[in-house]
């Protein structure tokens, strides 16, 4: 709901500050006393154009303030805000500022965060509606017909979308299916000339590295052998050293206690026996590790080559030609069952098509219903609003199946006929003014709650009308507002005697300057007020009377 709304040099408006509540409010003055100034203004902040020409003459900048309650937990508001980024505090109001410069340019904020006049546009649409000359098109978008149909009616649309959603998902796999059989048709030959040559060579995960390791070691091995000969030729044989180091600690024994220099000396020898020994030791198990076949060697060298030269020929990683082979034996089996899985794919299309089908022709059916419910609603509407030459009627048009989606088959459209004979055509291409703003009055009722946004301006709805119609009006506007907040700039007594709130707005000038200015009226002015639309400059007691009769009732 709209709370207050600030202006500061807006044409003639100098400074500005309303403050709003909820219900029906009246906002009534003279003839050019700056009444669509602030409808203006608040289109301003709501993302109309940026014209320059309504800043005040001589001043540099102006802005509009427009302040609303915080919006409640699913309001579209909170979905547009989310959607672009704007954060809010739950339970903080909603602030709408908008500044604008003599010499062009705009800049916008939603709670003091930037935002462009784009978003205010889309924003402003879930807050206020404005119908009449100013009319921001909300109810004439027939982009939301359908919505307020459903809501209107109690349609049941969830159902629709479920199915919906399953149909496009069967029909997604039935075409990737397709694809997938299409493709691997056309390479039948290349996938078996590949699956049969991975199949007979069969390689394996980590293939390559246990080879190119065993071949190294090969590779090592034949390398060292002639060396390890010799050496081993060194110390081993009855002629080698360690033969000889042994034949030399026998005899170096049997004299070693005559003389304690050769004891040490035994010692020493002693432990290069030992040492020797154990030398011998590691070079037999070195020769064994080292030890090699050629044609094991040959064998592993092919092998290896050939792993190679199948994983640059496939443009793969040796280690994923076991993969590929299983991908591929895959694709061909695919293509000698595809054709039995894309028979069972397209029933399951056919199934979910049918159920898809059965709940939207249900949906339609109520669709239709709820449109001849709301036609003669609205028609009832329309005699006591001056409207009974007029036709109304909710157009419930099937969609190619193309076009058919979540929300059904159905295009919905609010059509009208304005003169006996005239052919009905779209809601948008209604008269302007008054006239629709009394059609649009009519249909509101008619929807009741049905969505829309929470606040409701109508600019001089009573143009053209008087008497039993304004008072119709009037009593309209005040059934709207028990679920609504309402602001309607009236000429009309009768309307005005209906509001909870009623503001004045008067233009003065000191001769070189004039100034629009708005005042909330009390209870005594307000009757005043209404007195004087009733006998016009010039209050008498009777119009008096009269304006009291109109409160009282």
């Amino acid at each position: 709901m709209l709370t207050a709304l600030s202006i500061r040099n807006i044409v003639l408006i100098e400074a500005l500050d309303l403050e709003f509540g909820p219900g029906l409010s009246v906002l009534t003055g003279e003839t050019g006393a700056g009444k669509s100034i602030l409808l203006d203004s608040l289109g301003l902040a709501l993302g109309a154009r940026a014209d320059n020409g309504l800043v005040r003459s001589g001043e540099a900048q102006a802005s509009v303030t427009a302040t609303f309650d915080a919006p409640a937990a699913g309001h579209r508001a909170i979905a547009v805000l989310a959607a672009n980024a704007i954060d809010i505090e739950p339970g903080e109001p909603l602030i709408i500022r908008r500044s604008l410069k003599a010499d062009g340019g705009s800049r916008a904020f939603i709670n003091d965060q930037p935002c462009s006049a784009a978003l205010l546009r889309e924003l402003g649409g879930s807050l206020v509606e404005i119908h009449g000359q100013h009319d921001d098109r909300g109810l004439l978008n027939p982009r939301g017909h359908r919505a307020l149909l459903d809501a209107y009616g109690r349609c049941h649309a969830s159902g629709v979308g479920a199915a919906h959603a399953a149909w496009r998902a069967a029909a997604a796999a039935l075409a990737e299916a397709r694809a997938t059989v299409e493709t691997a048709a056309r390479d039948r030959d290349y996938l078996a000339h590949v699956v049969e040559e991975l199949a007979q060579f069969g390689p394996e995960p980590g293939e390559e590295a246990v080879l190119a390791e065993e071949r190294a070691t090969m590779q090592k091995g034949a390398r060292l052998t002639d060396d390890l000969t010799a050496v081993t030729q060194c110390l081993t044989g009855s002629d080698g050293g360690l033969a000889q180091l042994r034949q030399a600690a026998r005899r170096l024994d049997r004299i070693a206690s005559e003389y304690e220099p050769l004891a040490q000396a035994l010692e020493a020898l002693d432990r290069a026996v030992v040492e020797a020994g154990e030398a011998e030791d590691r070079l037999a198990e070195a020769a064994d590790a080292l030890s090699f076949d050629p044609a094991r060697l040959d064998r592993i060298e092919t092998r290896l080559f050939d792993l190679r030269g199948l994983a640059r020929k496939h443009q793969v990683q040796a280690d994923d030609l076991a993969t590929l082979r299983d991908d591929m034996a895959a694709r061909l089996a695919a293509i000698e069952g595809g054709e039995e899985h894309i028979a069972a794919l397209d029933a399951e299309v056919a199934v979910k098509a049918a159920t898809y089908r059965r709940a939207a022709q249900a949906l339609s059916a109520e669709r239709q219903s709820a449109a001849g419910k709301l036609d003669a609603a609205v028609a009832g509407e329309l005699a006591p609003l001056k409207l009974d030459a007029a036709r109304f009627r909710t157009a419930v048009v099937p969609l190619d199946e193309a076009q058919w989606g979540p929300q059904g088959m159905d295009r919905v459209e609010f059509e009208i006929s304005t003169n006996p004979g005239a052919p009905f055509a779209p809601l948008v291409k209604i008269a302007s003014g008054g006239e629709l703003s009394r059609f649009i009055l009519a249909l509101k009722v008619a929807l009741a709650e049905q969505g829309g946004a929470d606040s409701l301006i109508f600019d001089e709805i009573d143009r053209g009308v008087g008497g039993a119609v304004a008072s119709a009006i009037g009593e309209r506007l005040a059934r709207l507002a028990r679920t609504n907040q309402i602001l309607v700039v009236t000429h009309s007594p009768q309307v005005a005697a209906r509001g909870a709130g009623h503001m004045l707005i008067a233009k003065a000038s000191d001769g070189t300057v004039a100034r629009t200015g708005v005042h909330a009226l009390s209870e005594s002015e307000r009757r005043e007020e209404i007195a004087r639309m009733l006998s016009g400059a010039e209050i008498t007691a009777e119009a008096r009377a009269q304006a009291e009769r109109l409160l009282e009732a």
